[in-house]
């Protein structure tokens, strides 16, 4: 009874990742009957894509990338099931005639299989060209080339084929469900202060559903490009029952709302929830309150500008699988951190640690995350989200290393990655002042600093944030000024060379750390910890050969363990 609880076990798991797999988190149609469809993931830090192939024929099937969406130049694939068995071939085409086999054969086969018609062919390649017959991938959309046949010999397509142009690193997918419906939550005719830096907050109440609702898309609806910098929705603790409008961290009501609904950065456009997720709204949150808060940098401090800017929500009664939020992870926002003048590239550290979750929630769970915002300010020049588990490095989580403050978006992963409870999280900034003769402090404002990573994950949790903050009575008294005033007189008087600069940072990462855990109601953990070392990013190595794994593979390990288990009892 126990290998078939076993055997139904490992079934059921290759079935639901059979029925969602996160590792292929997007999925379209390359022809309009709908014959060929295409899914896919990718790990930009590892530099592998991963592409599933289901073509409605028992015959072969072809997949490339072409310069100009013929065969001239393509870079493809073929692959099928014939009566030896699978076959599989990484090819090129010179012009339209038959591909050629590559010397070198950098895609890996991952499995084949043709059932009831179909064929279903997974691969995966590097993302990067690794011989002169293949195709980089790249952020910019790129013509995607379809072809098969009704038996296994490779011949003319004829009318079997086709070209579709998709972005599939930057993809963002659009769906249109029959009832969708929109709201918009904006300011609404604000004077902008003639200020460098002025942050309005707006605290309202969202339209009213008599039942839960999904919204699935969110756009930022703009009025003044050259002031708008970022716009935070937050949603309030059920102790806000009014609305209220100020300028944003001057009064208490504006600081009760921290739990982050959704995030926009200059430079970014729409952002849509993959098909297993969407943020809740009506229903049992149909009474809380929402603060909307505007970064407006108005760098030429004009006067009389007139804004109207917020974000517009598309939703539907059809709901999904599961509620998505977003946990703001990094540094904690707080006067007292500094970053020393004349730097080249000084690093910061905020850590999450989800060991921690418990202190503030019921139930936690494992996060499954699927899209990040990395935000810094005019300072930041790279953004890495380190994962670790067991206090081992397992993964980057996120990564921008040409991070440029006018181009903010929320980016797709490539893949659901999974944080489980207990791993910890380090966001970690580099900043460049080497044109600064003043420290730079962390705070509001765009000559100020932050380190941010907004991460969008399901499912939700009643969480707001989860960062750190160096101890500073730790910090004061190894740099032999425990007294603040003192400290702050060494900061500013000191001489910030490569030496004074390195041991600074050295000893922001060393001391411990103020661990803090925030739930939506204002609850907050506080905690210690030490900042682990984060590793260098992996160079992408190229693919090669054909490592396949099918059902067949699963039912030898499957016979194995029966044996094993026959033996030993």
């Amino acid at each position: 009874m126990d290998i078939l609880s076993l055997v139904l076990l490992l079934l059921s798991v290759q079935w639901s990742w059979a029925l969602e797999d996160p590792l292929l988190p997007f999925s379209e149609h390359l022809d309009p009957e709908h014959k060929v469809q295409l899914k896919w993931g990718f790990d930009e830090i590892q530099g592998t894509i991963l592409f599933e192939l289901t073509v409605s024929t028992s015959g072969w099937v072809g997949f490339g990338f072409s310069p100009k969406g013929g065969m001239t130049g393509a870079d493809i694939v073929i692959g099928g099931v014939g009566a030896k068995g699978s076959y599989f071939t990484d090819r090129h085409a010179g012009g339209n005639s038959m591909p050629v086999i590559d010397q070198k054969q950098n895609y890996k086969l991952l499995s084949l299989t043709e059932t009831d018609g179909k064929t279903v062919m997974k691969f995966q390649r590097s993302i990067e060209a690794c011989d002169e017959n293949d195709l980089t991938i790249t952020n910019l959309p790129m013509k995607l080339i379809y072809a098969y046949g009704q038996t296994d010999d490779i011949m003319y397509h004829s009318t079997q084929r086709g070209t579709k142009e998709l972005s599939l690193l930057k993809y963002m997918p659009r769906v249109n469900p029959p009832n969708s419906m929109y709201f918009d939550m904006t300011m609404i005719n604000f004077t902008v202060p003639a200020n460098q830096t002025h942050y309005h907050c707006k605290i309202m109440k969202a339209p009213t559903f008599d039942r839960k609702q999904h919204i699935y898309r969110i756009e930022p609806v703009i009025t003044n490009f050259d002031l708008v910098h970022h716009l935070l929705l937050y949603r309030c603790p059920p102790s806000v029952t009014e609305p209220f409008e100020a300028e944003c961290y001057t009064s208490l009501r504006t600081n009760l709302c921290m739990e982050t609904i959704a995030v926009w950065g200059v430079g970014g456009g729409a952002f849509e929830f993959p098909e297993v997720a969407g943020l809740p709204i009506g229903g049992n949150v149909s009474d809380f309150f929402y603060r909307l808060e505007v970064h407006y940098n108005n760098a030429n401090k004009s006067t009389g500008r007139v804004d109207n800017s917020g974000l517009r929500f598309y939703h539907t009664t059809e709901l999904r699988q599961h509620d998505a939020a977003v946990l703001g992870a990094g540094l904690v926002i707080a006067p007292w951190y500094a970053i020393p003048p004349k730097a080249k590239s000084f690093l910061t550290y905020g850590m999450c640690d989800t060991a921690y979750f418990p202190k503030v929630l019921e139930t936690p769970h494992d996060l499954q995350v699927f899209s990040v915002m990395l935000h810094t300010h005019l300072a930041g020049r790279k953004v890495r989200v380190g994962h670790f588990r067991g206090e081992k490095q397992i993964d980057f989580l996120a990564v921008d290393e040409n991070y440029d403050f006018e181009y903010q978006d929320v980016t797709n992963l490539g893949k659901t990655k999974t944080v489980k409870l207990g791993d910890k999280l380090l966001v970690e900034c580099t900043y460049s002042t080497e044109n600064r003769s003043t420290l730079t402090w962390g705070g509001l404002s765009t000559t100020d600093e932050m380190c941010l990573a907004f991460l969008f994950y399901y499912p939700a949790m009643n969480l707001s944030g989860c960062m750190s903050f160096p101890n500073t009575t730790t910090l004061r008294s190894e740099m032999g000024t425990p007294g603040l005033n003192t400290w702050l007189n060494m900061m500013s008087t000191k001489t910030w060379n490569d030496t004074s600069i390195n041991q600074y940072q050295q000893t922001l990462k060393r001391i411990d750390q103020l661990v803090v855990i925030a739930d939506s109601f204002k609850n907050i953990s506080r905690n210690t910890g030490l900042i682990p070392n984060l590793s260098v990013i992996p160079s992408a190595p190229c693919m090669s050969g054909c490592d396949t794994k099918n059902l067949a593979l699963l039912w030898l390990l499957l016979c194995l363990l029966v044996q094993f288990m026959q033996k030993y009892n």
